[in-house]
């Protein structure tokens, strides 16, 4: 793979891990709720894939229409792997260097979240204590967590990312 195509990828990365933090950095600024809905985590999907198939098609442009499966996959995770690792990175530093009485606040208002979800659709007493205990007991931003699931979220980003590439490749017609 070209250098141009890998720097590409790379600054594509970055791109996306300025973009992931600072939607994290606007959470937690002025709008903590924002880590308790669902839909975020979709709009990160939305965001986090788009930008990895972007830069696979950006990779193609680069070796002139064409590109392999592999160096289109290898263009998508070089860009997610550095934009999630990026934004992981400062998520770990916001909730356990710079202040984290701000992650026990956001665990405490899931849980509300949570609580109340749960009440709408009549779950039992001792299902809603058993899942409030549960999550009282998780470290939900501590570096550990936050680790384990940049791997996880990487594991689903790859399956995505393995099938868009199939979607993206273009081999060269052979002559």
């Amino acid at each position: 793979m070209e250098k141009s195509v890998k720097s590409s990828a790379v600054s594509k990365g970055v791109i996306l891990g300025v973009v992931l933090s600072i939607i994290t950095i606007i959470g937690y600024v002025a709008y903590q709720d924002l880590f308790t809905k669902w839909w975020l985590l979709f709009v990160l999907l939305f965001v986090i894939v788009g930008l990895g198939i972007s830069s696979s098609v950006k990779g193609r442009k680069l070796l002139g229409g064409y590109i392999s499966f592999k160096e289109a996959f290898t263009c998508y995770l070089i860009t997610v792997a550095i934009g999630t690792l990026i934004s992981t990175i400062v998520g770990i530093l916001i909730f356990n260097v710079v202040d984290p009485d701000a992650a026990i606040s956001i665990k405490e208002k899931s849980i509300e979240t949570t609580v109340g979800f749960m009440e709408n659709f009549n779950v039992p007493e001792e299902e809603i204590q058993k899942t409030v205990t549960q999550m009282e007991e998780q470290d939900t931003f501590g570096i550990g967590t936050q680790v384990k699931n940049w791997f996880w979220g990487m594991l689903i980003y790859i399956i995505i990312g393995l099938l868009a590439s199939l979607v993206v490749k273009k081999n060269e017609p052979l002559h």
